[in-house]
């Protein structure tokens, strides 16, 4: 509990002290881009606080060239 609190106030400070400067440069594509970084990466910090399984991306690489990597191999025996 204590750990999603903290993950709140340090991405509210965040927010705080990133966001004015973009809305007074009126740079606001880099704005939305920085609100869903931050949203994604709290969102992972307090799945993680939670001990959600969350999966790992060379995983997916790894289903992905696993069959790739077998033919050539029997290709070349």
């Amino acid at each position: 509990m204590w750990g999603i609190a903290g993950i709140a106030v340090v991405t509210a400070a965040i927010a705080m002290i990133e966001a004015p400067s973009l809305w007074r440069k009126k740079w606001k594509k880099e704005l939305f881009v920085f609100a869903v970084l931050l949203a994604a990466g709290a969102a992972l910090s307090i799945a993680l606080s939670l001990h959600v399984d969350i999966p790992n991306l060379l995983d997916l690489i790894t289903f992905v060239y696993k069959p790739i990597s077998k033919a050539l191999s029997s290709l070349l025996e």
